[in-house]
């Protein structure tokens, strides 16, 4: 047993949203522990350069995971051209900061879009293979915003707690399956989504006086939580979600 446990040797992951930031870094732990990586995004350009990082045999599968009907076209295309997807991380996402009462409504319905339907959509193309297979792994990316909400940011709070829920709902409709869905849950992390926020001096004073490790996340820190999820580790893990977050949500 030991380190067996989280060996991914053999094991095929896509991972939605994984040209930049939290989810190239995700892809890339996964590669590291034995995982062959299938990196997604809609640029196809970006792609090609995040892969050429990664090496080895990383495949590229090209969609807009907004839309279903694209994302069931090529998850059924790649699994009978390729092969199974074993693990999937559905990282897609983004953000628009606004006051609630000034909040445009074509945002509203973009970040509902981008944040919850792509989490149904390849959840569910890529579940219908799992199942009948009786196997498989699911991991979304949720927030700290699944559990608490700050200024300016309210839609994109209320799809990260529809995050939270849906990966519950998927467990409670699934684990018969054989299939594990469980989510992680960043806190405050320096990516490329975040930028603005690194860069101003006075949010990122009260974030490290408001985190009791006091600093901002390094995106190779959530890589443990989802090599745990995607491995034999957590065979009896399910609607989990799990907070990795220096603390932000643990203390007042």
């Amino acid at each position: 047993m030991g380190q067996d446990l989280f060996d991914l040797t053999g094991r095929r992951a896509l991972v939605t949203g994984s040209s930049q930031g939290i989810g190239l870094a995700l892809a890339r732990g996964l590669a590291n522990a034995g995982a062959e990586i299938v990196l997604n995004g809609r640029d196809a350009a970006k792609l090609a350069e995040a892969a050429s990082g990664l090496g080895g045999s990383t495949h590229q599968l090209a969609f807009d995971a907004t839309d279903h009907g694209a994302v069931r076209a090529a998850v059924d295309g790649f699994e009978a051209a390729i092969g199974a997807i074993d693990i999937l991380v559905n990282n897609a996402g983004m953000q628009h900061r606004t006051p609630l009462e000034d909040f445009p409504a074509d945002a509203f319905e973009q970040i509902m879009r981008t944040n919850i339907s792509t989490v149904f959509n390849v959840g569910q193309a890529v579940a219908r293979h799992m199942i009948k297979r009786q196997a498989g792994k699911i991991i979304n990316i949720a927030s700290v915003q699944t559990a608490l909400a700050r200024p300016g940011i309210a839609p994109y709070t209320a799809t990260k707690g529809a995050v939270g829920n849906l990966t519950k709902g998927m467990a409670t409709d699934w684990a018969k399956y054989g299939l594990q869905c469980n989510a992680i849950a960043p806190g405050y992390f320096d990516t490329p989504l975040n930028a603005a926020l690194v860069a101003d001096s006075a949010f990122s004073a009260w974030l490290e006086k408001r985190t009791p490790a006091g600093r901002w996340g390094k995106v190779d820190e959530l890589v443990g939580a989802c090599v745990f999820l995607a491995s034999n580790a957590s065979s009896f893990v399910n609607g989990h979600v799990l907070y990795v977050d220096g603390g932000i949500t643990a203390s007042l």
